[in-house]
């Protein structure tokens, strides 16, 4: 290579599913907001595919992916998913765990923190208060899909939930957290159980997580009972930092994470397969809220800091940090969607953060 010339820029390939909800409108901000940044860096390109696997295409054609569609999804680098309709029990297991399961998306993380020019409901949580990282088990609990019901209709109908706990699950999502936690400055990690009750499957996660740590001889460890731990998250939220909880236990404890940090409009998910066999896929956990669909309110930072996440995972740390940097910008500058407290609309959002990368990298505005 001469020495004037340029490397060449890695190109990721996206696949998009919007779905529901306002998962198209905070998927299409997401996507504006990463071109704009690829733009202004020019250092990767992104090219995304859509694919209009929602509960419209569920109701017309009886299957929210078609057949063939995981074999598409193999095709890309990793997956931006908007949200899904309901109800729950049919929509999850046929787009969401139809993707995570066979995907072997088993990590599930969740980061939550205190923007700069937002504020958490604690009295006294101020930035940098309350940073966190909840790593939740995503294949099996309750999501592994055992149990059923029997004499429906009857007074003595019977329904089973069974939650199921591998060692080798367990190992594995015990010893990505312990490397997260590793990773990150303060080097603690909380694991969170209700082994009193559950005698069996929860005391095999304290078992396993008391083994690994004289693996990790540099990680504080401490557990939790996960009752104990919704009242500490509240109380002593500056004694917290990496978490990592059941599928069940950590799906409820990140969303209570997600209000206390100020809204669950600002909350980002990322579905790992660590192998990198499989393409993960990246979400923002909010939900389809169909009460505010079409109105254009919905809060699309969810979706930008997901992005972050998501150029993180493929090797594009500093962009991942750039973007999130800018995004907290806006923030502080008080361009706030209602949920925050702000009258801000996705749009406004939306260009604000375009407006901020553009200012910060020196780019032109990109014409979408």
């Amino acid at each position: 290579m001469s020495p004037t010339a340029l490397p060449a820029q890695p190109t990721y390939r996206i696949a998009s599913i919007p779905a529901d909800g306002i998962g198209p409108e905070v998927i299409d901000a997401g996507i504006q907001v990463l071109q704009q940044l690829a733009e202004s860096l020019k250092t990767f390109k992104l090219e995304f595919k859509h694919f209009d696997w929602s509960s419209e295409t569920y109701k017309k054609t009886g299957k929210y992916i078609p057949d063939g569609g995981l074999d598409e999804l193999r095709k890309h680098d990793a997956i931006l998913f908007g949200a899904v309709d309901v109800p729950d029990h049919i929509s999850l297991w046929g787009l969401r765990l139809a993707i995570c399961q066979p995907f072997q998306q088993y990590a599930n993380v969740r980061p939550t923190k205190v923007f700069r020019g937002t504020q958490s409901p604690l009295r006294n949580c101020n930035t940098g208060d309350l940073d966190w990282v909840i790593i939740r088990e995503n294949s099996e609990g309750e999501y592994a899909g055992h149990g059923g019901r029997s004499h429906v209709g009857k007074p003595w109908e019977t329904a089973t939930e069974v939650a199921v706990f591998t060692r080798h699950s367990v190992e594995r999502i015990m010893r990505f957290a312990f490397e997260t936690a590793q990773s990150r400055p303060r080097k603690l990690l909380t694991v969170v159980t209700k082994s009193n009750a559950q005698r069996n499957g929860m005391v095999l996660w304290d078992e396993v997580a008391k083994e690994m740590s004289a693996e990790f001889p540099d990680v504080i460890t401490d557990k939790m009972l996960v009752d104990a731990m919704t009242t500490r998250m509240v109380l002593k939220p500056e004694s917290l930092d990496t978490i990592v909880a059941s599928n069940l236990h950590a799906d409820i404890l990140s969303d209570l994470a997600a209000a206390l940090a100020g809204s669950i409009g600002i909350a980002p998910t990322s579905n790992l397969d660590p192998t990198r066999e499989n393409p993960s896929m990246f979400e923002p956990i909010h939900g389809s809220a169909f009460d505010i669909t079409g109105m254009g309110i919905a809060n699309p930072v969810a979706t930008f800091w997901t992005a972050a996440e998501m150029l993180g995972w493929l090797g594009e740390e500093e962009a991942g940090r750039r973007l999130l940097d800018c995004v907290e910008n806006v923030c502080e500058k008080g361009v706030l969607t209602r949920d925050l407290g702000g009258k801000a609309t996705t749009k406004e959002v939306t260009e604000a953060v375009c407006d901020e990368i553009r200012s910060t990298l020196g780019q032109k505005k990109l014409v979408v």
